[in-house]
């Protein structure tokens, strides 16, 4: 029996569209679309490849951090969006980095130059699901760019802005600091007592 083109398109852009628009030569397979076919699509310009194995709906208007969904699948679903482009995701504070920053479990050994890996096993409670990634959450994204000794002005901003928009205690942020990183927690109560200075 052929397989409704329509209903195989369909069923491709309804799992990209949860993805940021990307998905895997194995997702499309898993669709319907043959090897033969996904390169027919690449060459007809329906599909851009964006890596090895990687595409992206060639129709599809990016949102905002939809390109981290790519580091999602790359990871093959082990990595959590985290540190500074945590703090970016969130929209907190004004530290960036020309990196993407991924929390990868120990022993993850893939690697590319547009990502910065840590190493580091996440509970479930610091991670929040976002449309195709995952991402630390405000407390835990302060608190890993804390324990890489950051300027402490800036921190201080970062966590002005977090408490200013409701994302988060100073008492939390201080107690989870303390279960997680001491070097992180100290970072962060200068930062607190800096800001509070008169």
């Amino acid at each position: 029996m052929a397989v409704d083109r329509r209903d195989l398109r369909r069923r491709l852009f309804n799992l990209a569209a949860e993805q940021g628009g990307y998905f895997t030569a194995a997702q499309a397979k898993g669709v319907g679309y043959s090897y033969q076919a996904q390169a027919h699509h690449v060459s007809a310009g329906n599909w851009i490849r964006v890596d090895r194995g990687l595409f992206r709906l060639a129709e599809w208007i990016p949102d905002l951090h939809d390109d981290l969904a790519r580091w999602t699948l790359w990871s093959k679903g082990r990595g959590v969006v985290s540190h500074e482009t945590g703090l970016s995701v969130h929209a907190i504070g004004e530290l960036e980095s020309a990196r993407v920053h991924l929390t990868v479990p120990p022993g993850f050994t893939m690697r590319d130059e547009a990502v910065t890996l840590h190493h580091a096993e996440l509970a479930g409670a610091d991670v929040t699901e976002r449309n195709g990634f995952r991402v630390t959450t405000p407390i835990r994204s302060i608190i890993d760019v804390a324990a890489v000794s950051p300027d402490e002005d800036q921190l201080a901003r970062v966590i002005d802005d977090a408490r200013q928009r409701g994302l988060l205690t100073l008492r939390n942020l201080r107690a989870r600091a303390e279960a997680i990183d001491a070097k992180a927690a100290l970072h962060i109560e200068r930062a607190i007592q800096r800001a509070e200075a008169p």
